[in-house]
């Protein structure tokens, strides 16, 4: 069994014309094209019998609630334990739901290992993206947040996950886990 990754909604259209169905979805809440929830439909349309699992680094208590009313078959915190993540996908293959308790709904991690972002050899503005991105921000809440253009932001991640070693987001927020960006 093999995956792919795609970054938006089109990309997994093209994936699956060329290789056909998954045996499940594992898609962020937030991609470059906006909001998955609001794909869902067109999902199911396409492809009924398919489990969809939602994922996201949102802190937001409400997006489970959402991706759980719009019809995923389950979601996981990114900040989750690639034991948990094997475990809900596990569950779905089998038919069955994972809404277990979220990250939100449990106590911070204990993340006391500060890193700066010279550490890390990031600009201050590009730790401060950092930051965000690991909250599971889209780049266009980091861009409204900074008051900065989301063409800005999507300059800065590239160049952050460039500078990490890593390839996407949620590979950044592995690498990051049980640390927190200090700026000063």
């Amino acid at each position: 069994m093999t995956a792919s990754i795609a970054t938006d909604w089109v990309e997994v259209h093209e994936i699956m014309s060329a290789r056909g169905a998954p045996l499940a979805l594992v898609a962020d809440v937030w991609l470059a094209d906006g909001n998955s929830l609001s794909m869902l439909k067109s999902w199911r349309e396409r492809c009924p019998c398919i489990p969809w699992l939602a994922i996201s680094g949102d802190d937001d208590p409400a997006v489970v609630r959402r991706v759980h009313e719009a019809g995923a078959q389950g979601f996981v915190h990114k900040q989750a334990s690639p034991e948990i993540f094997a475990a809900a996908l596990e569950t779905l293959l089998a038919g069955q739901t994972w809404f277990k308790a979220s990250h939100a709904d449990k106590p911070a991690l204990n993340r006391d290992w500060a890193i700066s972002p010279e550490e890390l050899g990031l600009t201050p503005r590009q730790g401060e993206i950092l930051q965000l991105l690991l909250r599971g921000l889209p780049n266009k809440r980091i861009a409204a947040q900074l008051h900065i253009a989301e063409s800005t932001v999507k300059e800065h991640v590239t160049a952050i996950l460039e500078r990490l070693g890593v390839r996407t987001r949620v590979e950044a927020i592995t690498l990051l886990r049980g640390r927190r960006v200090a700026l000063l």
